[in-house]
């Protein structure tokens, strides 16, 4: 089947010619916005306990807007989502609920039970499963038995409070199909599992984002209505009117009764100063439904927010749907036309699911098992739920504050010097519950699994962090909300080369320009690293926690206590591949433009002059010949080094920064070449901290290498990183070695302990106050640099370097074969065992055995380091998602697969260079 054929790549298409607004609606309505950064206006800086759960039914939000199972415009002006009620809980469910940082005794954690099933990149279909008891939900028991617990006690779970014992629950299915861009088919099916009746309100809700309150952020004078009208079709019938969205008309099926409030404050509940501006409050339905308060809703039939109540009582095994409709009033005439609820509506879902499954069968290689295919397609399904609105003005947030720098008096509030952000667009998430903000160098690596369905998007969000509203004027890219000063690995200048090799390869083309814009961008962040965070000039770098929170013996965002800093091989090693990227953007760009030859030099001195920097010899190195292996470095305040001997991941991001020089490359750059040569021969010492290169030295096809390592380190790195006894697990490789179990790492500061101990799963420790651990589980963003490192390897060795792996099997491997292992573990944590069994669901039975639960995945935040149970943040798809970018690769390439497609790759650029200059 041919992409032309393909009506989602048409769609796609439509979308990126700006000729169909198909992406104007999508999941972009967060599933958590109370207890975020945006939201927080105490006087401490205490987000998580200012906006509390408890207070969301009944708070208007400032910033965004949350539901269950959402959708809203790009703008989010309107938003939809559903709302449950079972008769027996205190309150609607309206959203999800989960545990704050200081409740939970791993820190915060979202408590409920969902999954993205499906989603095509435009969202022209989507599915989504939760799980609702009929039971009373246990908030309470939840709250207090987890703050009970301490941080070397498992968490206590949904599951583990009984509410789904005996099947009783229901999978509530919301789906969505378009009919055309502005005209949403919605269909909510509830199913019970139990083994009784069981009663279950449904109630599809559509509510205005206040942003016409004095008190909010205030954007317009015109109040948005919904009001029902009579006589429109064979439905129930009310009629959105925003001044800027245009109208939208929204479809009920049935005889279901409509009942509307205001999306305003509960003030006087609330407590708050002022007095309710309505008397119909955000919380109206909530009082009228639950607590039987008939003034609550507006008789009159309109205001700002609007749910349809449906009243089932569901035999045991059968299912309840409703189906409603939201439709722009451009497509009116033509959906009038037709059987809007009945069967036309059933044949838009049958064609939306059709289509879907041709897309993805267009991307997922047919070598692949059902198995995997299911975990790829849920992967992007998760990575596609999570785009995500998210509006910020940092001007008008800190002068709420009272704490913008250009005012006379200030408080000191966080991101004070962000003054200049202005956000308003849809980003990818790491996890749209715990994460309803960006963070940054989780949103690089988004953009690998998203460029499988959709580079366009891939792109663009490449191009937000290195837009004037987003990067520092001093060239910082903003780390993440919290802290947009913290500092996350520059990981940007290769994420962007990896979507700008997918658009050569997708699109058959070049974009010179989103190539310039971004190096330029890029260029300005290398700067700022390089004026920051090289203390002293002598090209090794600091950069704090980098990322990697608890990895370390000290908090390594703050001052250390035995004084001086350290010297961090992962922030050298980050530093030592941005430069190999920004050259290889130079390089691309040079075929356009001669002059980017002088930034190749640059870049490639950078990278000598680091790589000099950290293989240096002497105690002063990184590098330890004892231990074939890299550290940190601490310098004391009298300015001599102690090595950090703490096998982690920070010593195997050295391995990380390497990249191959293909000929062509170096043929489209004669100049800088000859330059290079001339300078490494005046400066031999420059060639003492890498990897052998130049004529002499080139690799399977005259491939050339930077690298950080020579063949000897390179092969006791690897020797250490594949021992099952240290960094090699059954489920990919942990960011710590297990050597530290039996061995801690322990060091004396002035009669106080420090140590590093190996925790295959959640961590033991506040040093970051949260649920992320990097003191043994599996991370899959760094595990793909490394698996992106050995086919780096392989590309310059072939078959020349074999390893043994495992190491002590006997079993010799190449690089590519050894890349191929890791990913297979890394993959096997979502598949099923021989046993039938996912290593992700761990010793949790019901996900494990039961039909209706076994087959839906979760993509955790990271994995214990053991057996490859999920960890941490339950739905953080984000970079996990990154598993379906493994299981396309290995389907689609073998190792001789992957030189040839080096050597076409290389010859079709030359072919196009050819044809450029024939051309000018």
């Amino acid at each position: 089947m041919t992409s032309t054929t393909i009506k989602e790549q048409k769609r796609l298409q439509e979308a990126r010619e700006r000729t169909q607004p198909w992406k104007e609606w999508g999941p972009y309505l967060s599933e958590r916005q109370w207890g975020t950064v945006r939201e927080d206006y105490s006087e401490g800086g205490n987000a998580w306990n200012y906006f509390t759960h408890d207070q969301a039914r009944s708070r208007t939000y400032r910033w965004g807007e949350d539901g269950l199972a959402g959708i809203s415009d790009d703008k989010q002006r309107l938003c939809f989502a559903l709302a449950l009620w079972n008769g027996k809980d205190p309150i609607l469910k309206e959203r999800l609920f989960g545990l704050t940082n200081s409740e939970g005794n791993h820190g915060e954690d979202v408590k409920e039970y969902y999954f993205y099933l499906d989603s095509t990149p435009t969202h022209s279909y989507m599915k989504y499963l939760y799980k609702y008891p009929q039971s009373m939900f246990p908030y309470s028991d939840l709250v207090a038995t987890n703050r009970n617990r301490s941080k070397k006690d498992m968490e206590y779970e949904l599951i583990d409070t009984g509410v789904f014992n005996d099947n009783r629950y229901f999978d509530v299915f919301v789906e969505y199909a378009k009919a055309a861009p502005e005209d949403i088919l919605i269909k909510i099916t509830a199913i019970n599992r139990g083994p009784e009746e069981a009663e279950l309100h449904i109630l599809p809700t559509l509510w205005y984002r206040n942003d016409w309150a004095n008190w909010i952020n205030k954007r317009t004078d015109q109040k948005p209505s919904i009001t029902e009208v009579e006589g429109m079709a064979r439905a129930r019938t009310a009629v959105g009117v925003h001044s800027t969205l245009g109208d939208y008309t929204f479809f009920c099926e049935g005889d279901a009764q409509l009942l509307f409030t205001d999306n305003e404050t509960n003030r006087e509940l609330l407590q708050l100063p002022g007095g309710n501006e309505s008397q119909y409050t955000k919380d109206g339905i909530n009082n009228y439904l639950v607590k039987g308060q008939q003034d609550t809703v507006n008789p009159q039939k309109t205001g700002t927010k609007m749910a349809a109540h449906y009243h089932y009582t569901v035999a045991a095994g059968q299912s309840a749907t409703v189906r409603v409709r939201l439709t722009a009033r451009t497509e009116i005439e033509k959906v009038l036309q037709g059987d809007l609820l009945g069967a036309d509506f059933d044949k838009v879902f049958a064609l939306r699911l059709q289509e879907a499954d041709e897309f993805y069968n267009s991307v997922i290689p047919p070598s692949v098992s059902p198995d995997k295919a299911a975990v790829m397609r849920q992967g992007l399904a998760g990575m596609l739920w999570s785009k995500q609105y998210y509006y910020f003005d940092g001007e008008k947030w800190l002068a709420e504050h009272d704490s913008h720098p250009l005012l006379e008096h200030h408080h000191i509030s966080r991101n004070r010097e962000w003054f200049h952000m202005l956000n308003e667009d849809i980003l990818s998430m790491p996890d749209k519950w715990e994460y309803p903000w960006f963070a940054a160098w989780d949103l690089a690596f988004h953009t690998l699994a998203l460029s499988i369905v959709d580079v366009d998007f891939a792109r663009e969000q490449m191009k937000m962090m290195l837009k004037r509203a987003y990067i520092h004027p001093n060239g910082q890219i903003p780390a993440y909300e919290w802290n947009f000063s913290d500092v996350n690995p520059p990981v940007h200048a290769w994420a962007t080369l990896f979507l700008h090799r997918m658009e050569q390869a997708l699109l058959k083309d070049t974009d010179a320009e989103f190539l310039k814009l971004s190096f330029h961008k890029l260029l300005l962040n290398f700067t700022w690293w390089v004026n920051r965070k090289d203390r002293f000039g002598n090209n090794v770098f600091e950069g704090g926690f980098l990322g990697l929170d608890n990895i370390g013996v000290f908090d390594r965002s703050a001052p250390l206590p035995t004084g001086g800093y350290l010297e961090q091989a992962d922030g050298t090693a980050w530093m030592a591949l941005f430069t190999q990227n920004m050259t290889e953007l130079a390089v691309e760009l040079a075929a356009h433009d001669n002059i980017y030859e002088d930034m190749v030099v640059k870049f490639m001195e950078h990278f000598c002059f680091i790589a000099l920097g950290m293989n240096r010899p002497g105690q002063d190195s990184m590098w330890d010949e004892e231990d074939g292996f890299y550290y940190d470095l601490l310098r004391l305040p009298d300015g001599s080094g102690k090595r950090l001997k703490v096998r982690s991941m920070v010593g195997l991001l050295p391995l990380c920064a390497v990249t191959v020089v293909e000929k062509w490359q170096r043929e489209r750059i004669p100049r800088a070449m000859s330059f290079l040569q001339d300078h490494l021969q005046r400066m031999p010492i420059l060639l003492q901290g890498i990897h052998p290169t130049g004529p002499g030295h080139y690799g399977v096809d005259e491939r050339g290498i930077l690298s950080l390592l020579n063949p000897e380190r390179l092969r006791r790195v690897l020797t250490r990183m594949l021992d099952e006894n240290e960094f090699l697990s059954p489920h990919g490789i942990r960011s710590l070695s297990k050597y530290h179990l039996d061995h801690p790492f322990l060091l004396d500061v002035d009669g106080r302990e420090f140590r590093v101990d190996y925790l295959p799963a959640e961590s033991d420790s506040g040093m970051f106050g949260g649920n992320s651990n990097w003191r043994g589980p599996v991370w899959m963003p760094v595990n793909i640099l490394i698996i992106r490192a050995l086919m780096q390897y392989y590309l310059y060795y072939g078959d020349n370097f074999r390893i043994e792996c495992p190491t002590g099997s006997g079993r010799q491997m190449n690089l590519f074969e050894v890349s191929k292992e890791i990913a297979e573990r890394l993959t096997s944590i979502f598949t099923r065992d021989n046993n039938g069994r996912r290593p992700v669901y761990g010793g949790t039975e019901k996900f494990q055995s039961d039909p209706n639960w076994r087959d839906h995945i979760l993509f955790y935040e990271y994995f214990h380091g053991d057996n490859g149970a999920g960890l941490g943040a339950s739905h953080q798809t984000g970079w996990t998602g990154l598993v379906a970018k493994l299981i396309q690769l290995y389907g689609l390439l073998d190792g001789d697969k992957f030189l040839e497609m080096g050597k076409q790759t290389a010859f079709a650029r030359q072919e196009d260079q050819m044809h450029e200059a024939t051309s000018s």
